[in-house]
Protein backbone atom coordinates (compact mmCIF):
# COMPACT_ATOMS: atom_id res chain seq x y z
CA UNK A 1 0.00 0.00 0.00
CA UNK A 2 2.47 2.67 1.01
CA UNK A 3 4.57 1.64 -2.11
CA UNK A 4 1.66 2.34 -4.32
CA UNK A 5 1.28 5.73 -2.36
CA UNK A 6 4.97 6.64 -3.27
CA UNK A 7 4.78 5.73 -7.34
CA UNK A 8 1.22 7.60 -7.41
CA UNK A 9 3.49 10.58 -5.55
CA UNK A 10 6.20 10.26 -7.79
CA UNK A 11 3.75 9.83 -11.47
CA UNK A 12 2.10 13.23 -10.25
CA UNK A 13 5.01 15.00 -10.20
CA UNK A 14 6.39 13.62 -13.23
CA UNK A 15 2.55 14.82 -15.03
CA UNK A 16 3.28 18.33 -13.21
CA UNK A 17 7.06 18.71 -14.26
CA UNK A 18 6.25 17.34 -17.78
CA UNK A 19 3.05 19.99 -18.01
CA UNK A 20 5.37 23.11 -16.73
CA UNK A 21 8.27 22.10 -19.52
CA UNK A 22 5.53 21.95 -22.07
CA UNK A 23 4.30 24.91 -21.25
CA UNK A 24 7.98 26.41 -21.23
CA UNK A 25 8.32 25.13 -24.42
CA UNK A 26 5.34 25.81 -26.59
CA UNK A 27 3.29 28.75 -24.64
CA UNK A 28 5.60 31.21 -23.48
CA UNK A 29 7.32 33.44 -25.59
CA UNK A 30 10.81 32.98 -25.95
CA UNK A 31 13.42 35.67 -25.93
CA UNK A 32 15.13 36.70 -29.35
CA UNK A 33 18.29 38.86 -29.54
CA UNK A 34 17.13 39.73 -33.25
CA UNK A 35 13.90 40.94 -31.87
CA UNK A 36 15.56 42.65 -28.84
CA UNK A 37 18.53 44.40 -31.63
CA UNK A 38 15.45 45.39 -33.78
CA UNK A 39 13.70 46.76 -30.83
CA UNK A 40 16.70 48.96 -30.01
CA UNK A 41 16.79 50.07 -33.42
CA UNK A 42 13.17 51.20 -33.60
CA UNK A 43 13.90 53.27 -30.32
CA UNK A 44 17.01 55.18 -31.79
CA UNK A 45 15.49 55.35 -34.88
CA UNK A 46 12.14 57.23 -33.27
CA UNK A 47 14.63 59.82 -31.46
CA UNK A 48 16.65 60.27 -34.60
CA UNK A 49 13.40 61.28 -36.36
CA UNK A 50 12.33 63.73 -33.23
CA UNK A 51 15.44 65.19 -33.53
CA UNK A 52 15.44 65.71 -37.61
CA UNK A 53 11.77 67.01 -36.84
CA UNK A 54 12.79 70.15 -35.23
CA UNK A 55 15.63 70.77 -38.02
CA UNK A 56 13.63 69.45 -41.16
CA UNK A 57 11.54 72.82 -42.32
CA UNK A 58 15.07 74.25 -42.68
CA UNK A 59 17.17 72.15 -44.09
CA UNK A 60 16.43 72.92 -47.65
CA UNK A 61 17.25 76.72 -47.38
CA UNK A 62 20.61 75.81 -45.44
CA UNK A 63 21.80 73.28 -47.70
CA UNK A 64 21.23 76.16 -50.85
CA UNK A 65 23.01 78.77 -48.48
CA UNK A 66 25.65 76.64 -47.38
CA UNK A 67 26.71 75.54 -50.91
CA UNK A 68 26.17 78.85 -52.29
CA UNK A 69 28.20 80.63 -49.77
CA UNK A 70 31.20 78.22 -49.41
CA UNK A 71 31.05 76.48 -46.32
CA UNK A 72 31.49 72.92 -45.34
CA UNK A 73 28.96 70.89 -47.13
CA UNK A 74 28.96 67.69 -45.02
CA UNK A 75 28.38 69.00 -41.55
CA UNK A 76 27.02 71.89 -39.95
CA UNK A 77 25.53 73.15 -36.51
CA UNK A 78 22.27 73.51 -34.80
CA UNK A 79 21.15 75.37 -31.88
CA UNK A 80 17.49 74.65 -31.21
CA UNK A 81 16.37 77.63 -28.88
CA UNK A 82 12.61 76.10 -28.43
CA UNK A 83 14.03 73.49 -26.40
CA UNK A 84 14.70 73.66 -22.28
CA UNK A 85 17.88 74.48 -21.30
CA UNK A 86 18.49 71.29 -19.22
CA UNK A 87 18.19 68.94 -22.60
CA UNK A 88 20.44 68.73 -25.93
CA UNK A 89 19.41 71.13 -28.12
CA UNK A 90 23.18 71.83 -29.92
CA UNK A 91 23.22 69.33 -32.38
CA UNK A 92 26.23 68.43 -35.03
CA UNK A 93 24.32 67.65 -38.43
CA UNK A 94 25.51 65.23 -41.00
CA UNK A 95 23.80 67.04 -44.27
CA UNK A 96 24.80 63.98 -46.26
CA UNK A 97 23.17 61.56 -44.18
CA UNK A 98 20.07 64.07 -42.73
CA UNK A 99 20.82 62.76 -39.56
CA UNK A 100 22.22 63.79 -35.88
CA UNK A 101 25.42 62.67 -34.82
CA UNK A 102 25.75 63.90 -31.61
CA UNK A 103 23.98 66.46 -29.41
CA UNK A 104 24.99 68.44 -26.61
CA UNK A 105 23.41 70.91 -23.89
CA UNK A 106 24.26 74.54 -24.02
CA UNK A 107 23.23 77.87 -22.10
CA UNK A 108 21.59 80.86 -23.99
CA UNK A 109 22.24 84.36 -23.16
CA UNK A 110 20.75 86.27 -20.03
CA UNK A 111 17.29 87.87 -19.97
CA UNK A 112 14.82 89.15 -16.94
CA UNK A 113 12.74 86.15 -17.60
CA UNK A 114 15.13 83.26 -16.12
CA UNK A 115 12.60 81.62 -13.84
CA UNK A 116 9.53 81.36 -16.10
CA UNK A 117 11.78 79.44 -19.03
CA UNK A 118 11.31 82.26 -21.64
CA UNK A 119 14.28 83.81 -23.61
CA UNK A 120 14.88 86.88 -24.20
CA UNK A 121 16.78 88.14 -27.81
CA UNK A 122 18.42 90.54 -29.20
CA UNK A 123 21.50 91.68 -31.58
CA UNK A 124 22.44 95.15 -29.33
CA UNK A 125 25.18 95.44 -27.19
CA UNK A 126 25.22 94.99 -24.25
CA UNK A 127 21.69 93.01 -23.73
CA UNK A 128 23.79 89.95 -22.99
CA UNK A 129 21.40 87.97 -24.82
CA UNK A 130 21.38 85.35 -26.98
CA UNK A 131 21.54 86.38 -31.38
CA UNK A 132 19.11 83.89 -33.54
CA UNK A 133 20.43 83.66 -36.85
CA UNK A 134 23.18 82.26 -38.97
CA UNK A 135 26.78 82.22 -38.31
CA UNK A 136 30.20 81.68 -39.96
CA UNK A 137 32.32 79.61 -37.35
CA UNK A 138 35.73 81.69 -37.63
CA UNK A 139 39.25 81.43 -36.17
CA UNK A 140 40.03 80.02 -32.84
CA UNK A 141 41.72 81.37 -29.94
CA UNK A 142 42.42 81.14 -26.33
CA UNK A 143 40.31 83.18 -23.97
CA UNK A 144 38.93 83.61 -20.70
CA UNK A 145 37.41 80.28 -20.29
CA UNK A 146 40.05 78.43 -22.75
CA UNK A 147 39.28 77.45 -26.09
CA UNK A 148 37.22 79.79 -27.72
CA UNK A 149 36.03 80.44 -31.64
CA UNK A 150 35.19 83.38 -33.00
CA UNK A 151 31.63 83.77 -34.30
CA UNK A 152 30.96 85.96 -37.46
CA UNK A 153 26.83 86.90 -37.68
CA UNK A 154 25.70 86.21 -41.10
CA UNK A 155 22.30 87.97 -40.51
CA UNK A 156 20.32 90.89 -39.61
CA UNK A 157 19.63 89.66 -36.23
CA UNK A 158 22.93 88.77 -35.24
CA UNK A 159 25.61 90.72 -37.11
CA UNK A 160 26.81 92.50 -34.24
CA UNK A 161 28.05 89.12 -32.38
CA UNK A 162 31.70 90.12 -33.76
CA UNK A 163 31.72 93.39 -32.02
CA UNK A 164 30.17 91.72 -28.95
CA UNK A 165 32.36 89.42 -28.20
CA UNK A 166 29.41 86.84 -28.80
CA UNK A 167 31.74 83.38 -29.80
CA UNK A 168 31.29 79.92 -28.91
CA UNK A 169 32.90 78.87 -26.05
CA UNK A 170 33.64 76.21 -22.44
CA UNK A 171 32.32 76.55 -19.38
CA UNK A 172 32.61 74.33 -16.55
CA UNK A 173 29.05 75.43 -15.35
CA UNK A 174 27.47 73.42 -18.33
CA UNK A 175 26.64 70.04 -17.79
CA UNK A 176 28.27 67.19 -19.47
CA UNK A 177 24.63 65.31 -19.84
CA UNK A 178 20.82 66.80 -19.88
CA UNK A 179 19.75 67.64 -16.35
CA UNK A 180 15.76 68.61 -17.60
CA UNK A 181 13.78 69.42 -15.91
CA UNK A 182 16.37 71.17 -14.35
CA UNK A 183 17.91 74.39 -15.97
CA UNK A 184 21.34 75.77 -16.87
CA UNK A 185 23.72 78.39 -15.99
CA UNK A 186 22.95 81.13 -18.43
CA UNK A 187 25.44 83.21 -20.77
CA UNK A 188 25.97 86.76 -21.91
CA UNK A 189 25.03 86.44 -25.12
CA UNK A 190 27.66 82.91 -25.72
CA UNK A 191 26.63 79.78 -26.89
CA UNK A 192 28.51 77.72 -24.29
CA UNK A 193 28.63 74.24 -24.05
CA UNK A 194 30.39 72.09 -21.70
CA UNK A 195 34.46 71.46 -21.86
CA UNK A 196 33.80 68.16 -23.21
CA UNK A 197 31.44 68.74 -25.76
CA UNK A 198 33.59 71.73 -26.92
CA UNK A 199 36.17 69.28 -27.65
CA UNK A 200 33.94 67.19 -29.62
CA UNK A 201 33.02 70.51 -31.74
CA UNK A 202 37.15 70.91 -31.93
CA UNK A 203 37.11 67.97 -33.79
CA UNK A 204 35.04 69.02 -36.23
CA UNK A 205 36.08 72.73 -36.85
CA UNK A 206 39.66 72.23 -36.77
CA UNK A 207 39.43 69.42 -39.57
CA UNK A 208 36.99 71.04 -41.94
CA UNK A 209 38.34 72.97 -44.73
CA UNK A 210 36.10 75.12 -45.42
CA UNK A 211 34.36 77.07 -42.34
CA UNK A 212 31.58 75.47 -40.37
CA UNK A 213 28.05 77.44 -40.61
CA UNK A 214 26.01 77.51 -37.25
CA UNK A 215 22.69 78.00 -36.94
CA UNK A 216 20.56 79.19 -33.87
CA UNK A 217 16.89 79.34 -34.24
CA UNK A 218 13.59 79.55 -32.24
Amino acid sequence: MKLAMRLSGVLVLLLITASAFAFFLLVKPKFSAKAALNKNANTNKTVTLKLNSAIGGKLMSIKSFIKTKGFNTTYCFFIDMKAPSGKNRFYIYNLKTDSVEDAGLVAHGSSTNYNSGSILFSNEPNSLCTSLGKYKIGKSYMGKYGLAYKLHGLDSTNNNAYCRSVVLHGHECVPDAEVYPMTICQSWGCPTVAPSFLNKLQHYIDKSPKPILLDIYY
